[in-house]
């Protein structure tokens, strides 16, 4: 499946970063960080299955590793053979199975509070989250007038972030439509059930897995496994974070990613 794809061009013949969005998100999540990333190397996002501007197909597979065939599969249709790979939750999940499966393609990893580092895999979606959706949906007509006050962004973000107060509109926005209208939200959610990140990665591939010290969505008790990945990638855990590093520590998550693309030089 080709999926929907922005391209930001860079330093000419530079390398390619791919930017991969997580589930209920969409390609508009990359904004805070795009503008600084460019001036090093040219910036590809994507659209997932059903987030975006990316139809929802029922023929497509949404499970992590079929997601990364369709990345790669994307990534041809460009004309862009090899390139460094970023990815929030879902999206950080996906970017290590390419890394796993297409690893002659890719150059770097970095991993924004990736999903599937869990010993013990899902076997139904968080509660609540169906609740979520449906709030989502029936308040969307209603979001660009409400998101303009604090109770709307503390009810939609207080969460996701310990600086939601300091949140953009835009972002926040951005973020509400992307849930809005993910057809492929539920798709993704049971396609990773009883699924985690178990797949072997080259040493010679460029791993960095970021958390935050205030993620809710991915707990550390429960879903940061160091265990998991593989053992020459770089950890670290970023102070008053949550579940998305690129809104909380823009320049931190710019810095590292830079720092990863160079280590595979």
């Amino acid at each position: 499946m080709i999926l929907n794809s922005q391209k930001f061009d860079g330093p000419p013949g530079g390398d390619v970063l791919v930017l991969i969005h997580g589930m209920g998100s969409a390609s508009s999540a990359w904004k805070p960080i795009i503008p600084e990333l460019i001036k090093a190397m040219t910036v590809v996002t994507l659209d997932l299955p059903g987030h975006g501007k990316t139809p929802m197909s029922i023929s497509q597979a949404m499970d992590p590793r079929s997601l990364g065939d369709a990345v790669c599969e994307t990534m041809t249709s460009l004309g862009i053979e090899k390139f460094h790979l970023c990815g929030n939750s879902l999206g950080g999940w996906v970017a290590l199975e390419v890394a796993a499966k297409h690893s002659g393609r890719v150059l770097s990893v970095t991993g924004l509070a990736p999903a599937g580092l869990w010993l013990a895999p899902y076997t139904a979606r968080y509660p609540g989250t169906a609740v979520l959706r449906a709030l989502a949906k029936t308040t969307r007509p209603l979001s660009p007038y409400a998101l303009r006050y604090e109770w709307a962004r503390k009810l939609g973000f207080s969460s996701v972030s310990p600086l939601w107060k300091e949140l953009s509109y835009e972002i926040c926005l951005d973020a509400t439509i992307a849930m809005n209208t993910a057809t492929g939200y539920f798709p993704a959610w049971d396609a990773m059930l009883k699924k985690r990140f178990d797949s072997p990665i080259p040493h010679s591939i460029p791993v960095t897995i970021i958390f935050g010290d205030s993620d809710n969505t991915l707990p550390a008790s429960s879903c940061q496994e160091r265990s998991v990945v593989p053992a020459h990638s770089k950890w670290f855990v970023i102070e008053n974070c949550g579940h998305a590093p690129m809104w909380d520590s823009t320049e931190e998550v710019v810095a590292e990613i830079l720092e990863t693309t160079k280590l595979r030089k």
